[in-house]
């Protein structure tokens, strides 16, 4: 039997901001490696090894994948919605800064607040919570047409910032397609599976067709960003997001989640030297104050 707690310990909390903290820095991760690796022949070494290596904790946990259980049509959309959501981030980062990608992919939560109640009717929102989502949504409109009416250094910065929030509309229908389909009562490893798998496979299909160069005499440095986003970032973070749900309450864990931006744009500064304008300030500030808003329950 579960033992469920009703409250965050020390535990919980250490585990919560180390996995925000790696989640704002894998950006920076991939930003690196980009330097030398075609975006999406990146993401398809990535998610091919943490598919592997999720294959191999389930066969020796004895987590069954592949037993019928009516989850594969709604598991095979939560796995397109998820390659599509990692297709946008990498792509995206090639036209914009860290810091302002995961600002906009960071509306995930405002998705899923919106959205929920027409398939869970019982999840309406309170008023509290629709105050977040106005403020979180305004500041986003302000950060975006700052891709517009300002010169940047990165070419094409509203590009990068539309993918960031097309993630964001993703990643939350991917949340949505879980909660309100029969994945809701699937182990969270086989959930997991089907999301990684699918974009395996469709990853390396979009690269040929985007003409990317396939290679693999690479940096080390290449190599170690994306070992961590392998093994860290799509596979032992996941399994603790995972473990955490199981053992704590998730809406005090949602909470945490607007940490991560947070992490994003001081990782951003201090290693890649990303200026934080003041509109980007703001932006990550409502967004931070609104997924704490909309995480609120009565």
């Amino acid at each position: 039997m579960t033992d469920r707690k009703h409250h965050l310990d020390p535990l919980a909390v250490t585990l919560l901001v180390a996995c925000c903290a790696f989640w704002g820095f894998q950006q920076i991760l991939i930003k690196l490696a980009s330097r030398e690796m075609a975006p999406l022949w990146q993401a398809s070494i990535r998610m091919v090894g943490a598919t592997v290596l999720l294959w191999l904790w389930c066969r020796w946990r004895g987590v069954a994948l592949f037993a019928r259980d009516g989850t594969l049509g709604a598991g095979l959309l939560a796995g397109l919605l998820f390659a599509g959501e990692f297709v946008c981030i990498y792509l995206g980062l090639q036209h914009t800064s860290v810091s302002r990608l995961t600002v906009f992919l960071y509306t995930s939560p405002f998705v899923v607040a919106l959205l929920v109640p027409r398939v869970i009717p019982s999840e309406t929102l309170r008023r509290i919570q629709w105050v977040g989502l106005v403020l979180a949504f305004s500041a986003v409109a302000v950060a975006f047409s700052e891709g517009f009416l300002h010169h940047s250094p990165v070419a094409g910065q509203w590009k990068g910032d539309a993918m960031g929030l097309a993630g964001g509309v993703l990643w939350g229908l991917t949340t949505l397609t879980i909660r309100a389909s029969r994945l809701a009562t699937a182990s969270a490893e086989k959930t997991l599976f089907y999301q990684l798998a699918v974009t395996a496979l469709v990853c390396p299909l979009l690269s040929l067709a985007l003409g990317e160069t396939w290679g693999w005499d690479y940096s080390a440095l290449a190599w170690g960003s994306v070992f961590l986003q392998t093994a860290v970032g799509a596979f032992a973070s996941y399994l603790v997001w995972m473990w955490m749900l199981r053992h704590y309450p998730a809406t005090h864990i949602s909470t945490f989640t607007f940490l991560t931006p947070v992490f994003a744009l001081v990782f951003g500064v201090l290693l890649l030297g990303e200026p934080p304008t003041a509109q980007l300030i703001i932006a990550l500030a409502a967004v931070a104050t609104g997924i704490v808003l909309v995480s609120r329950r009565s």
